[in-house]
């Protein structure tokens, strides 16, 4: 048996998954600070770039044999797409709405994955920390508001997403852009 290794010439998916990830809460996250109403726009944007474009970049990272990316991605990319039919499926009457108690207890797990990911950055880029830092606050802070029915802490929650999914983006464009230019244009 040979143990001859084949050089991995894939694109690194994590761009897609950032992107995906980042714009989608940062759309989310500006109706959650206010700006307008929860709309078809995020609902769209929730199951395809947010949720199937994140499963297919964490498909992705598999096949590079990425543990961390592949986690994040199929898990927030199933986040997105679980989001949407805990919004959907009582409009059509097959489930009764979640109650704000079911809602903080979805929004707590989510947090409590986030800051278990967000250790696993602390020996890798500094703006993947910031990423899952301000998710891991962004999640505490929608549980918080589910539980105790704050329309201010939702308020201050939409505009720490809206931080936390532009640091997704910046992380994102900034892999692209630096290997590109194959070198360090924007940091990381």
């Amino acid at each position: 048996m040979s143990n001859s290794s084949v050089a991995d010439f894939t694109a690194n998916p994590a761009p897609l998954g950032l992107c995906g990830f980042g714009m989608t809460t940062m759309l989310l996250n500006i109706h959650n600070a206010g700006f307008f109403p929860l709309d078809n726009t995020i609902v769209a944007m929730g199951i395809f770039y947010g949720g199937l474009a994140q499963v297919i970049a964490g498909i992705m990272e598999w096949k590079k044999g990425n543990t961390f990316g592949t986690t994040a991605f199929t898990s927030y990319g199933f986040f997105w797409m679980t989001l949407v039919a805990i919004w959907c499926l009582p409009a059509i009457g097959s489930v009764a709405r979640p109650t704000p108690f079911s809602m903080g207890c979805y929004l707590a797990l989510w947090g409590l994955f986030t800051a278990g990911l967000y250790i696993g950055t602390l020996k890798g880029a500094r703006s993947l920390q910031v990423v899952f830092s301000s998710l891991t606050v962004l999640f505490a802070l929608l549980a918080l508001a589910n539980f105790s029915g704050s329309h201010l802490v939702h308020v201050i929650a939409g505009y720490v997403g809206i931080f936390c999914g532009a640091s997704a983006f910046y992380t994102a464009i900034g892999q692209v852009i630096n290997e590109s230019f194959k070198r360090k244009v924007l940091p990381l």
